[in-house]
């Protein structure tokens, strides 16, 4: 497993569906983008602003129900990618009992961000998240790999806010 954080929120450029994009916490060349719901990437917005709701909104409260129970989410990962869709897990421990709980990625993050968790992506999950080149178009993927690779590199704090606020 390799460990990640959250280097920010923004919109995908073509379908202005919101991407949390992670990065490799001891290697920054990791990248994950994953595609997730306005809602969702709103949350996490917040959550990386440090910005409190007025009222506990869904994760507030999840938070503390399971601060409340006794729990404490001790990291995410992100275990699977099947059919363009993420799988993640929640360990929550709680007293002698480890749950493991099977959640949508978003949804891990933003339970992490709030318990300060670790999140962790599977390593053969990155290695699926990787587009296969096809043959005779190695020199178009590496120029569309870059270009990705720049934009993502060099996306600057207000351009996490566009289009979630």
């Amino acid at each position: 497993m390799i460990e990640m954080v959250v280097h920010g929120i923004t919109l995908d450029p073509v379908s202005q569906m919101p991407i949390v994009v992670l990065r490799g916490k001891d290697n920054e060349e990791l990248m994950l983008p994953i595609w997730i719901g306005i809602f969702e990437a709103d949350s996490i917005a917040r959550e990386l602003q440090k910005v409190e709701p007025p009222r506990p909104m869904t994760y507030e409260l999840l938070k503390k129900v399971i601060t409340e129970m006794g729990g404490r989410v001790e990291k995410v990962v992100i275990n699977d990618l099947r059919d363009s869709t993420y799988y993640a897990e929640i360990y929550i421990q709680q007293g002698n009992n480890l749950l493991v709980l099977d959640s949508r990625p978003s949804d891990a993050i933003n339970l992490a961000l709030r318990f300060e968790a670790p999140i962790f992506v599977e390593e053969h999950v990155l290695e699926k998240s990787k587009v296969p080149k096809p043959e005779g178009e190695e020199e178009r993927e590496d120029e569309e790999k870059r270009k990705l690779r720049e934009w993502l590199e060099n996306l600057r704090p207000e351009d996490f806010e566009k289009g979630l606020s």
